[in-house]
């Protein structure tokens, strides 16, 4: 059994396990409010998500050395598709209608994102990055990702079916712009760290 199922009681089994419930639940919430068209854009972002993941792992980039299913794939399939779904689904729906704001907004995102993947690649076994690879790559690529499907979704998802961030809440003294300081302040301060640590 151990063999084919990579399973334990470890912080990379947690992780799996808390991404794939907190995902799927968001992801079934928006398939709820109209699961063609939210279904075909979680779709769409999950294939695309793991074929990219499946290119730049063939390419030795990075690699993930703690996996469920070792014997199936050298992938976290199930974590990729719900997670990276999610937050399209979840840009899409709720980014401001004008591109000068989405910026603040996926800012917002990617960093919290590239927090995480830093933690994972630090203090689990879930992800390694290989020399050809490092972290401007990922947040590089985490932006092409985002705004590639946030353009798609404008296309996929109408009006009626999305809740856009007022920018008013992202202007200077209001929350969404003490948030979003906030969030880029304390993870540019440890991307540095940990950047600094690598040299």
């Amino acid at each position: 059994m151990q063999d084919y199922i990579n399973f334990g009681f470890n912080i990379e089994s947690f992780a799996y396990i808390l991404t794939i419930v907190i995902s799927g639940t968001v992801i079934v919430l928006f398939l709820k409010l109209d699961w063609k068209r939210y279904g075909l854009l979680f779709l769409i972002s999950g294939f695309v998500a793991n074929v990219l993941c499946f290119i730049f792992v063939a390419f030795d980039f990075y690699f993930f050395p703690y996996v469920f299913f070792p014997n199936i794939t050298n992938m976290p399939i199930d974590a990729v598709t719900l997670t990276f779904s999610m937050l399209v689904l979840i840009g899409v729906r709720y980014s401001p209608e004008k591109w000068g704001w989405k910026i603040p907004f996926y800012w917002v995102i990617i960093h919290i994102g590239m927090l995480l993947e830093t933690v994972a690649i630090n203090y689990t076994q879930i992800m390694k990055y290989n020399y050809k690879w490092d972290f401007w790559d990922s947040y590089t690529w985490w932006w092409i990702y985002l705004l590639i499907f946030q353009w798609l979704g404008d296309l996929l998802i109408p009006h009626e079916l999305r809740k856009p961030i007022d920018f008013r809440h992202l202007q200077y003294g209001k929350i969404g712009w003490a948030i979003i300081h906030f969030v880029l302040i304390i993870t540019i301060f440890l991307g540095g760290y940990y950047l600094g640590r690598l040299k």
